[in-house]
């Protein structure tokens, strides 16, 4: 079962490593699209959220402080899903049906973030 648990760390970590490496090296594109999408300060919060999502995925990935990189990944994903996936503000049915995925994306990986803070919390009992 250890396997297990180490192949699910990788998966699940590795998008938020890559895409974290993202906020910085795409960093210009993303802090435009972010003052298209009315986010507030994107300056301010493309590096802030990459370094959020950099730091939680490794925390997944080497199992260390598992909690506080769940938590920093949640508080990542809930508010990008309705800031910057507003589906239901988006005329075109392709560019809806895109955002529509991308917000359910965030929101299940939400999820899966407060199951990886209750595995930790009881594998500590």
């Amino acid at each position: 079962m250890e396997i297990i648990w180490l192949v699910g760390r990788i998966l699940f970590s590795a998008l938020f490593i890559m895409s974290g490496f993202g906020h910085f090296r795409n960093r210009k594109e993303m802090i435009q699209y972010a003052q298209m999408m009315k986010a507030p300060a994107p300056e301010l919060f493309v590096p802030l959220t990459g370094i959020m999502i950099i730091l939680g995925g490794l925390s997944v990935l080497f199992n260390f402080y598992l909690t506080v990189g769940a938590i920093l990944l949640f508080l990542f994903l809930v508010p990008v899903a309705f800031i910057m996936h507003k589906f239901w503000g988006v005329q075109d049915p392709g560019l809806s049906a895109n955002q529509m995925a991308h917000f359910f994306k965030n929101l299940s990986l939400a999820g899966a973030s407060l199951i990886l803070i209750y595995l930790d919390y009881i594998s500590k009992q």
